[in-house]
């Protein structure tokens, strides 16, 4: 591990790096809270609303979260050509990426309303009928938004990848505004109810991605689309950016869908439980909110000195950014167990639904002080360096033995109900950590582009 002493010539003094992780906290921050209060206003129509709307976010998350995996690869591609001072090159990688996201996010959207009857059914066909009515007016209108958010998440990476979080934020805090309004002016309003929540939800994000997409039209930002444009995709491109994306897509996928078959676990024990684990579940993103910022950070940071060729600087931010991290996470962690009660206020939940949730986000925050970062802050390197097919086989190994394999063993045998769900997450998390760290000592990540079969 190389020290500060050791590297000559660093690409980020501390103020570049507080000029780009800041905006991202806040960012981050935004989303949260907003989503929170979405929680909110949705639990003022009742818990069967809340707990539909918690079931089809999982189901977009799960889409979302592919399309964010393309985001990724591109993001890296270009993160490279700006470390060699290549901008053309970074400007037609990002524009085939964007392209790409929004042909298959096209045809994404066609497949999930066209078959949102069997997808629901096949999933989460034991909940009562008054949550699965929740779920299908959310996710029938929210697949609107999954174009308009794939373009949205594909462009903000490439704002990330210049360094430029600031725009980024502010777009984010306009869309969670309109989000925000939206939902006190439909919800309560015009009591439209979850419907409303959709609607607003899908205006907003749509709005959102048309300002940034526009933003990559002006010829001062280094990465831009002007005499870029075109409907051909370039297989060349597209391969570069599928070999970053489609390992971290599969991952991201997957991982996803294990959550995805984990709940259909949690509605077996009673819509008190899933109504737990929907607030525990947005909550708890509190807790890990300044590691999701800083590991933005580390993808564009550590991506740009790769490309620069300098894995010393590599190491440096590294080692750095998660020393960072840490610290973050066990200040937000203390504030998390000290304020959980107060904050489950908001939601109007019964005396059985929020001791349940007291207990499991109190349970989450003591293990985010210590499994959380080498979980997903360190593979955020490797990936950055190509070691793509690596930090996935890691992945899915861990979510399908530990996450969901001890999930279903704490229910069925030790009858653990909600908290063996999240027990198993955690589980999940440090046998994942010792790998990585296992991975990043051998250095054999520092190879994977030239190598990538190493």
């Amino acid at each position: 591990m190389h020290t500060k002493e050791e590297v000559q010539g660093e690409f980020y003094s501390n103020a570049d790096l507080k000029k780009l992780i800041l905006p991202l906290i806040m960012e981050q921050l935004l989303a949260i809270l907003v989503g929170m209060l979405d929680t909110v206003m949705i639990s003022g129509v009742g818990e069967a609303a809340v707990s539909g709307v918690s079931l089809v976010d999982n189901i977009n998350i799960l889409i979302i979260q592919v399309f964010a995996a393309l985001a990724t690869g591109g993001a890296v591609v270009a993160g490279h050509a700006l470390g060699q001072r290549n901008e053309e090159a970074a400007g037609r990688s990002a524009w085939q990426m964007v392209l790409f996201l929004l042909y298959t996010s096209v045809v994404t959207t066609v497949v999930l309303l066209g078959g949102h009857k069997t997808i629901l059914g096949a999933i989460f066909g034991q909940v009562e009928a008054e949550v699965m009515s929740s779920a299908t007016t959310y996710l029938i209108i929210t697949g609107l938004s999954i174009c308009p958010l794939a373009l949205y998440n594909g462009c903000a990476a490439l704002f990330r990848a210049m360094g430029d979080s600031k725009t980024t934020m502010y777009i984010s805090l306009l869309m969670n505004l309109m989000n925000l309004i939206g939902n006190a002016i439909l919800i309560f309003g015009c009591n439209m109810g979850v419907a409303g929540a959709a609607i607003s939800t899908t205006v907003s994000r749509t709005t959102a991605a048309g300002i940034i997409f526009y933003l990559l039209f002006r010829s001062d930002k280094v990465i831009c689309f002007k005499h870029r444009v075109t409907a051909k995709l370039n297989l060349e491109q597209i391969k570069k950016i599928l070999y970053i994306g489609i390992p971290n897509g599969l991952e991201n996928s997957l991982f996803q869908l294990g959550k995805i078959l984990l709940l259909s676990l949690v509605s077996t024990f009673g819509t008190s439980a899933i109504a737990a684990n929907a607030v525990c579940g947005t909550v708890a993103n509190f807790n890990i909110l300044p590691g999701m910022a800083i590991n933005m950070a580390i993808l564009s940071v550590t991506s740009y000195c790769i490309g620069a060729g300098d894995y010393g600087q590599v190491r440096y931010y590294t080692k750095k950014l998660m020393r960072l991290t840490s610290i973050c996470m066990i200040a937000v962690s203390v504030i998390m167990i000290l304020s959980c009660r107060k904050v489950l206020l908001l939601y109007h939940l019964t005396p059985e639904t929020e001791a349940l949730a007291v207990q499991v986000i109190c349970f989450h925050a003591v293990m985010c002080t210590f499994a959380w970062v080498p979980s997903f802050s360190l593979p955020n390197t490797l990936r950055a360096a190509g070691d793509v097919m690596w930090t996935m086989a890691i992945a899915i190994v861990s979510m399908w033995v530990f996450r969901i394999g001890t999930a279903y063993f704490f229910s069925n045998v030790f009858h653990l109900g909600l908290m063996g769900i999240w027990i198993a997450m955690t589980i999940d998390w440090m046998f994942r950590g010792i790998c990585y760290e296992i991975r990043y000592h051998s250095g054999k990540w520092e190879k994977a582009m030239k190598n990538p079969s190493s």
